[in-house]
């Protein structure tokens, strides 16, 4: 009989390896998104912790403020006791975006649970701050740490694309306006070498912000030396770089809570509160 007309080999029951129960093993699916789950609290003496519950009731109506008017709050934490502090942290909890803020003083910034609540920390920072964005990140986002090159970057033969990049970016930075769409360049689109990243990087050098936002996948964004250009790569459930781009903006809007985000926050936190009293 021709080889033709045999059953085909390698598929059907017993040609794929299982596990130690008989069952088929299959490719390992993405972890499921982040949801907000409300904090179960347990107050035994709410009059002893009515510090922390006025300001968390601040904190709720400075979201709907901001949500509505843009307007930044910012709420010192270091008059309050151990006690009242540990309500807070454990109302606030963690949510998906970290900030490093690098230079002096150096700022961590951890997201809440409530979208556009943020907890800052550093010398002599002890605070929460109501808005889309802390502050430190906006202002201190392009002082470099690693000053760029420019053009003057060393250059192998690899280097192909990065300089009409660079030329490109460097444009872009120089003609940005307050309010202007984000000009997007789409490093996974276009031709380039490994050499032409990293001699974007040097020619470029890097700021003093790094956001990791963690949804469905993470997203990495970095400020380089060069005013408002943004080094923006997003990564599947797999870690596996599936867009890598420059934004020249003021700030990525993929890092910023919108404005639904911070009225549902306040919702939200008001909630929380009620379960308290």
């Amino acid at each position: 009989m021709a080889n033709f007309h045999l059953p085909p080999v390698g598929f059907g029951p017993g040609s794929q390896p299982a596990d130690a129960d008989g069952a088929p093993q299959y490719l390992p699916m993405p972890q499921s998104m982040r949801v907000f789950v409300p904090p179960s609290l347990e107050v035994a003496d709410p009059g002893r912790l009515a510090p922390a519950l006025a300001l968390m009731r601040e904190v709720a109506a400075a979201c709907r403020t901001c949500a509505e008017t843009g307007a930044r709050a910012r709420f010192d934490l270091a008059p309050l006791d151990a006690e009242n502090r540990a309500l807070i942290a454990e109302t606030m909890g963690h949510g998906e975006v970290s900030i490093r803020v690098r230079g002096v003083p150096a700022v961590a910034a951890q997201e809440s649970v409530f979208a556009g609540v943020w907890v800052l920390s550093g010398h002599g920072i002890d605070r929460v701050e109501v808005a889309p964005i802390p502050a430190p990140a906006r202002e201190r986002a392009f002082a470099p740490v690693r000053a760029g090159k420019g053009a003057e970057a060393p250059r192998g033969p690899a280097v192909v694309n990065a300089p009409p990049l660079l030329a490109e970016l460097r444009d872009k930075s120089t003609t940005w306006a307050r309010g202007a769409p984000a000009h997007v360049v789409n490093l996974s689109l276009l031709p380039h070498t490994e050499d032409d990243l990293r001699w974007l990087d040097a020619a470029l050098g890097e700021g003093s912000v790094t956001i990791l936002s963690r949804g469905y996948g993470n997203c990495r964004i970095t400020a380089t030396a060069l005013p408002h250009v943004w080094r923006v790569q997003f990564f599947n459930s797999m870690d596996t770089l599936i867009l890598d781009t420059f934004e020249v903006t003021e700030m990525p809007e993929v890092a910023l809570a919108a404005p639904e985000d911070l009225s549902d926050s306040a919702d939200r936190l008001i909630r929380v509160l009620e379960t308290i009293r």
